[in-house]
């Protein structure tokens, strides 16, 4: 016993922890753990409970007595400091190992909450402040005792006991348990486990059916008859190819989604409730609702069952342990790019301490950032913590995403090979030596000077999902055709975009002189995948690297079917129910159309690469970090509507749209505000519609209905248009966020609309469902390499064949398109 309590005096006396402030934030000083506990540093520690599902039971450790803190008392399942320099997640699954033999992969540690326990013991020797991640392990069933291998420096004990047997010895103070105040935060605990066990099926199967139909499936068609027949060729190919971009984006969403996605579909034909679960998922290609603001409408109850089959040595007949694939019920701000317990300061720290060159690569658009520590876990689960001075390290995309991006690479190059179109082929080989190389940017050039019918935008583009940065871009595919007569109606917008730039609201100084003109492209959309999750685009402008804009300026993609479906069948409904009834008449798809065109162009004027005070060069989106795509989005659509106004007085466009673009612009707010303010585009319209209200611009009436005073509009846009032109020209973070922090909430003329909205019963958007409009030889050229020659005289034969080939392809994950054979 004397040489345990040696080990543990030397333990301690070694190990040092980070001092926090008293809100939970890194001073950046660290002292011995003694130290800490007898000056009452506030500082940080896991705690992992241990949940067996079939028996709704936690594990408890009894405490060695050799401990300074609670001796021989029972416990949490394991728990320990974060030692100075150590992560969360690492720290559980390192104390997991040590004190109980049990040695799990990350996925299967949920964090539930962050309990702050402050209380003095020990006749006040010892003051424990301590700031706790506590983490749910959930096992299928009861893990064998006699299957542990206790430290006994820490733990003399395990055992089972019913959650609410627990509970309520917790509740009585029962002199053989650690205490926890199970009224206060620990009893989330509890209150966590209570919710997912003891659901009432009914009530949540009409919950998740309330938010299907907030997605109302719309059909959406698309001919391939102007394609060559090459092309027709190249098409399987390059689907094939988006479809790997979808797998690429499910595993940046979150490490354990995938596992999840796979569970979710074996299980979708149980039930009615898991049909209900699988279909939500696939709006949302994760278990977050885009609609509610990310909140779960999963847990990890109803996530993949896993089995450690190692583990099953240690006990005679046993089959080993068997877990549920965990996720956090809060969205991680840094979906999968990063470790899951990183934070900020962490990151600029280690950011700070690396060289030019590396610094770039660390908040560049395709890498992600790792750490040691977690490599050494899943390489030697028993050996010693990483000596790096920092935990983190970079690794490319074509690393991370290695397997697939060499799948999609061979698809497009044999895409390439098919194709007799010059421009589509420089795309498809120079993106698919991109996958490999993670060079993108000859590929992003030949993707802007495509001139195709078959039109193909593939690879990574967008940073919605890093709201920690906005730095990681996601993979995304839109495969569409063009539309030339209505590409060749907007050669206007591109050719005039110095023009804008030039007369842009903001100080001269901050203007770009060289903005070239920017091809804009009209196609009618027939598949996409990767990321796009819950609300669908109208258009993008692309690409978002800073080096080409500067050098080349972006490109714009106009999604014609897209955008006509949802004047249609959500702007107009929203006018009906929100606008003022004597303007109405102004809200019309020209005006919605053109607004949206002109909200892609100017993503591309406007700061991009930036001169800061000091004289340094930077870009608004390393500047601004989390605040940057909201910002931006608002920018786009503010600044777009200044450009509208200018134009026409230019005589470049017809007066007559002056009045029906500022209304069609109002109920443009309400459908945006809908998709939730965590979302980008949420929390940009939110901003430009309280700006506009605050300035009379919008006039909410008696009869809860908004109207344009024409007389405060175009003053009130140029207002905005200016003050956001000068955050981003200035690079000012602060009043970036003090800008949304101001304006982007749901006041009380957004709340009226969205109630009103509701009560009307009003589909939030829709589920597109693209019919492809396919003549019998376009058919059979797709369908050859596997299907006899459909033929006109077998028409339920070629029906049957369609579907068949379909589930092949899309091995039913989206089921967002159906073909249609037109004979």
């Amino acid at each position: 016993m004397a040489d345990i309590e040696e080990a543990q005096l030397q333990k301690q006396e070694e190990e040092h922890l980070d001092v926090l402030t008293k809100s939970g934030q890194k001073t950046g000083v660290s002292k011995p753990r003694g130290h800490v506990h007898r000056d009452g540093d506030y500082h940080r520690a896991v705690h992992v409970w241990i949940f067996a599902e079939s028996t709704q039971q936690l594990l408890l450790q009894r405490r060695a007595l050799c401990k300074d803190s609670w001796p021989d008392l029972w416990d949490i399942s394991s728990a320990g400091h974060i030692s100075a320099g150590d992560s969360s997640l690492e720290t559980a699954r390192r104390e997991l190992e040590e004190e109980l033999g049990v040695t799990l992969p990350k996925d299967a540690f949920e964090l539930i909450f962050v309990f702050l326990q402050e209380c003095v013991i020990n006749d006040g020797k010892y003051i424990n402040n301590e700031y706790n991640d506590v983490y749910l392990v959930t096992t299928i069933d009861p893990i064998p005792l006699e299957a542990f291998t206790l430290q006994e420096a820490e733990v003399s004990a395990v055992k089972y006991i019913s959650y609410g047997e627990y509970k309520l010895l917790l509740a009585k103070g029962d002199s053989e348990y650690v205490p926890y105040d199970v009224d206060g935060q620990y009893g989330q605990l509890f209150d966590i486990i209570e919710k997912r066990y003891k659901e009432n099926t009914v009530a949540r199967s009409l919950s998740l059916q309330k938010q299907l139909s907030r997605y109302a499936p719309i059909s959406l068609s698309a001919e391939l008859t102007g394609l060559t027949d090459s092309d027709k060729d190249t098409l399987a190919y390059v689907v094939k190819a988006a479809m790997v971009m979808d797998e690429i984006f499910y595993l940046q969403s979150w490490y354990s989604n995938p596992v999840l996605r796979d569970w979710l579909k074996e299980h979708a034909g149980t039930s009615e409730l898991n049909k209900l679960k699988w279909s939500y998922y696939l709006i949302n290609k994760s278990p977050w609702s885009c609609l509610d603001e990310d909140e779960a409408f999963l847990t990890t109850a109803d996530s993949a069952i896993r089995l450690l089959s190692e583990e099953n040595g240690k006990v005679n007949n046993w089959r080993g342990l068997e877990y549920r694939a965990a996720f956090p019920m809060s969205k991680p701000p840094g979906a999968n790019f990063y470790p899951p317990d990183m934070d900020k300061m962490e990151f600029e720290i280690w950011k700070d301490s690396l060289k030019k060159d590396q610094q770039k690569e660390a908040t560049g658009f395709f890498t992600v950032i790792k750490r040691h520590s977690e490599s050494i876990l899943n390489s030697h689960p028993h050996g010693n913590k990483t000596s790096a001075t920092h935990d983190l390290y970079i690794v490319p995309y074509s690393e991370e995403y290695k397997a697939l991006l060499t799948k999609a690479a061979d698809l497009l190059h044999k895409a390439g090979n098919t194709t007799n179109s010059p421009s589509l082929k420089r795309l498809l080989h120079s993106k698919a030596d991109a996958f490999l190389s993670n060079d993108y940017y000859d590929s992003d050039i030949a993707w802007m000077e495509l001139d195709s019918k078959l039109d193909v935008t593939i690879g990574p583009y967008e940073t919605y999902e890093d709201k920690l940065f906005g730095y990681k871009a996601t993979f995304e595919a839109y495969i569409g055709i063009r539309d030339d007569e209505a590409t060749a109606q907007l050669k206007l917008f591109g050719d005039n975009l110095k023009l804008l730039e030039e007369n842009l609201p903001m100080d001269s100084a901050y203007k770009s002189k060289d903005v070239n003109a920017a091809p804009i492209r009209v196609i009618q959309l027939i598949y996409n995948a990767g990321d796009v999750k819950g609300p669908q685009t109208l258009a993008f402008n692309l690409p978002n690297d800073e080096r080409i804009v500067n050098d080349r300026g972006t490109s714009m993609v106009m999604l014609k079917n897209v955008s006509e479906a949802k004047f249609k069948h959500i702007l107009l409904p929203i006018a009906a129910a929100c606008v003022a009834v004597e303007q109405q008449e102004f809200v019309d798809f020209e005006s919605f159309f053109t607004h949206t065109i002109c909200h892609e162009c100017c993503h591309g004027i406007g700061p991009h690469t930036i001169t800061l005070p000091d004289g340094q060069k930077s870009t608004v989106r390393l500047e601004l970090k989390e605040f940057h795509s909201a910002l931006e989005e608002a920018k786009a659509d503010i600044v777009g509507l200044w450009a509208l106004r200018f134009l026409i007085s230019q005589d470049l466009l017809s007066e007559s749209l002056l009045k029906s673009m500022y209304v069609s612009f109002l109920a443009g707010c309400f459908r945006s505000v809908r998709f939730g303010l965590e979302e980008a585009h949420g929390k940009g319209q939110a901003l430009q519609f309280n700006w506009l209200y605050e300035k009379g611009a919008f006039i909410l009436h008696s009869d809860n209905k908004v109207s344009v005073d024409f007389s405060k509009i175009e003053g009130a846009v140029e207002s905005l248009s200016r003050e956001i032109l000068t955050i981003q020209a200035k690079g000012d973070k602060e009043a970036a966020g003090l800008l949304l922090q101001k304006y982007s909430v749901m006041t009380e003329p957004l709340k009226i609309a969205l109630k009103t909205l509701e009560n009307v019963q009003l589909p939030v958007e829709h589920r597109f469902i693209i019919i492809i409009i396919i003549h019998l030889e376009t058919l059979k050229s797709i369908l050859a390499s596997s299907i006899a020659y459909a033929t006109k005289s077998h028409k339920v034969c070629t029906l049957y064949i369609l579907v068949f080939q379909l589930n092949i392809i899309l091995n039913c994950r989206t089921p967002n398109v159906e073909f249609v054979n037109m004979i």
